[in-house]
């Protein structure tokens, strides 16, 4: 009899190992559909949680590297405004258009960083890959244009003396006080005013002036810009308590004074040249922002038609 229930037992745990191995397997096959069928759900949720943080963390990288370009593109575009309105009474007085010209570029070089800041803040804000690609294109050219004037500037420094020798002394004995030659004579006596010196080495030089030697001077010694306190005919006596007598005259005055602004304008230049250069290294690679924010509309777009 105890072989009996005990064969009995055994067939009864056979098959209930049978009925737990079938449910098993039964349960995973069901499992793997659910997996299968929740798969792209889940991934999709994943990946949209993955581009939300790259989304924000791209923005504010080019958030901020965009606002230092137009901090940059404003101290440019004030340079260069700066150096043309309050300096332009001495640019008569040089024979070369150098110095002008890297003013003007980097007036041409600020406004466009001001422009390219507006369109940049504009593209991460609206998230256009169009607007983007523009954006880090002019980002080149700005950086092609500071770097030729920070380059003009830096070769006209390197002649500055030597072009100021030549120049200087004859505009002061050729063509000061001529007819069509307004411009030049206002410049030489706002020199002279402004750096509180008289002719290019010393007062000296003005005895040889066309103009001094002229019936124009009447009996002038040197130009009234000379003097200390001005007054009609006050060039008559050259006195040396009413003359200015500077060493090195306005040649040394002005060369310093060129010399400055040049470094200055080169400075700027080549420091917001070097900023954008360095931002380009740092920001992530086009191609990711692209794909990234392109998948992110995508997605965004999807839910919004789901909804």
């Amino acid at each position: 009899m105890c072989s009996v229930h005990m064969c009995e037992l055994a067939g009864k745990s056979e098959r209930e190992a049978a009925q737990l191995a079938w449910a098993g397997q039964h349960l995973n096959l069901s499992l793997s559909c659910c997996v299968c069928k929740r798969s792209p759900a889940a991934m999709a949720h994943f990946k949209t949680e993955q581009d939300d943080w790259l989304i924000v963390y791209l923005k504010y990288l080019l958030f901020v590297f965009n606002f230092f370009f137009w901090v940059g593109g404003a101290a440019v575009l004030a340079v260069g405004v700066w150096t043309l309105v309050e300096k332009s009474g001495y640019l008569s007085v040089l024979a070369s258009s150098t110095f002008a010209a890297s003013a003007y570029i980097l007036i041409f070089a600020g406004a466009l960083v001001m422009a390219t800041g507006f369109l940049g803040f504009s593209a991460i804000l609206q998230e256009q890959k169009g607007c983007l690609s523009t954006y880090f294109c002019l980002l080149l050219v700005i950086f092609l244009v500071e770097l030729v004037a920070a380059v003009l500037a830096h070769v006209y420094y390197q002649r500055l003396s030597d072009e100021l020798k030549q120049h200087l002394n004859r505009t002061l004995t050729k063509n000061y006080g001529q007819l069509g030659a307004t411009q030049i004579t206002a410049s030489v006596d706002r020199l002279q005013q402004d750096f509180k010196c008289c002719g290019s080495n010393s007062s000296a030089d003005w005895q040889r002036s066309t103009y001094i030697l002229s019936q124009e001077a009447e009996g002038r010694r040197v130009p009234d810009s000379c003097c200390k306190t001005v007054v009609v005919l006050c060039g008559r006596r050259a006195h040396p308590s009413n003359i200015y007598k500077v060493e090195g005259g306005c040649l040394t005055k002005l060369e310093q004074f060129l010399a400055d602004h040049l470094l200055l304008m080169g400075a700027v230049g080549i420091g917001v040249a070097c900023l954008q250069a360095e931002s380009q290294s740092v920001s992530p690679p086009e191609n990711m922002k692209e794909d990234t924010w392109g998948q992110h509309e995508l997605i965004r777009n999807r839910d919004l038609g789901e909804v």
